[in-house]
């Protein structure tokens, strides 16, 4: 198992991050370089916003591309004004396809097929219609039209800032655009369009348009991971809130189905905390919840996921991981500890663990369940207890099992 240790010279990278880029932090630097590690809700968030703004602009296409068979008519002659009519009408039907028979999809996977189809239709467009007009006999109004389908691969490269992508995103799906204007120059210049001195002027200024699309992408999803992650994340303790830590629990959950992997569940409790806040008033158990999530948080490994699930219950989501992992993170949390109440007394708490394989468990709900009757048997049994997938007890007075590392 990934046991989630820092980056070597993490510290100094994240300093050098900071002087260089303001507050990002190396890990959200690498979020916006590379989409592969992007926690499973920031890709779910991201993939259904991808996907929407894709049907939405092939829905505008849809209805515009159609209306300019008019202007084609006006200006070139026949059969010139046909063809180029019949690409429309293919392109008006590709994005109808994409607009209204695409489902707004949670997979980055699907997101990524739907953008890649909404820049094909464009892309292609303009190889075939380029041949069309190079080579046909055009002066005056019909030159300065032609000259402005040349710069379609522009329009759709500057495009991509409606997206929030990633720098390699941007780079990868721009790069068929400027292949594309580069393979126009192939074709013959009959119209005088690509010169190399303007062949070179118009794939430079096609790189600073990708690279000024793809920083405004950037921004984009650098807003959307922190409105994503100040609305998940409880305010008090930093642990992801219930209703999110559900829809995590639903997604890592069937991606163990599929993979037949293990996933634990750990629940929570902490020992006698409504007598502290009675005791000693509610601002020093919100100090207490949030040392008690500090000395959780401090066991986990980057993919474990921590969620406040009532008011001093935490559970913990932890994929690719069996009974014996599970009970090593919390074993490793009661040698650490979570802190102390007001009277100095070490906080202890109430745990259950439970998982899917072990326990049988067809969705997450019953593996929640699980986790959470064993959590209330340990608290039944004398509290600062541990219960195990087989209902097996561990208190301080108990060995451990055997659990490797301990």
């Amino acid at each position: 198992m990934r046991k989630g240790k820092p980056y070597p010279y993490e510290a100094e990278l994240t300093g050098l991050v900071a002087r260089v880029f303001g507050d990002l932090t190396v890990t959200q630097l690498q979020d916006l370089l590379f989409f592969h590690q992007h926690s499973p809700l920031v890709a779910r968030r991201r993939a259904m916003l991808i996907t929407s703004r894709v049907r939405m602009v092939a829905a505008v296409f849809a209805l515009l591309t159609p209306l300019w068979i008019a202007v084609d008519m006006m200006i070139f002659a026949w059969p010139l004004w046909a063809e180029l009519a019949g690409l429309r009408l293919a392109a008006t039907l590709a994005f109808a396809l994409l607009a209204f028979g695409f489902r707004t999809s949670e997979s980055i996977r699907a997101a990524h097929r739907a953008l890649i189809w909404l820049l094909a239709v464009p892309t292609l467009f303009f190889l075939v219609s380029y041949p069309l007009l190079s080579h046909s006999d055009l002066s005056g109004p019909a030159t300065a039209v032609a000259t402005g389908y040349a710069f379609l691969p522009f329009v759709m490269v500057a495009g991509l800032s409606v997206f929030p992508i990633t720098a390699i995103e941007g780079a990868v799906f721009a790069a068929p655009m400027i292949l594309a204007q580069i393979a126009a120059a192939f074709y013959g210049d009959d119209m005088n369009l690509f010169s190399f001195s303007s062949l070179m002027g118009a794939l430079w200024l096609l790189a600073v348009l990708a690279t000024v699309a793809t920083l405004a992408g950037m921004s984009q999803l650098h807003f959307m991971m922190a409105l994503v992650n100040q609305a998940s994340h409880d305010g008090l303790t930093g642990a992801f809130t219930r209703r999110v830590g559900e829809e995590l629990f639903e997604l890592q959950f069937g991606n163990a189905m599929r993979t037949d992997a293990p996933i634990a569940c750990v629940f929570i409790d902490l020992d006698n905390f409504k007598s502290l806040n009675d005791k000693y008033g509610h601002e020093e158990g919100d100090r207490a919840l949030r040392a008690a999530s500090e000395g959780i948080r401090k066991c986990l490994r980057r993919g474990d996921v921590m969620v406040r699930w009532g008011g001093e219950e935490f559970v913990l989501i932890m994929p690719h991981t069996d009974c014996t992992g599970a009970l090593t993170a919390v074993q490793r949390m009661r040698t650490h500890g979570i802190g102390q109440r007001p009277d100095g007394v070490p906080q202890t708490a109430s745990v259950g663990i439970a998982e899917r394989n072990a326990d049988g468990c067809a969705d997450w709900q019953h593996l929640v369940e699980k986790a959470d009757q064993r959590m209330y048997s340990a608290k039944q049994d004398g509290r600062n207890r541990v219960c195990l997938c087989g209902g097996e007890m561990i208190s301080d007075d108990m060995p451990f099992l055997g659990v490797p590392g301990m």
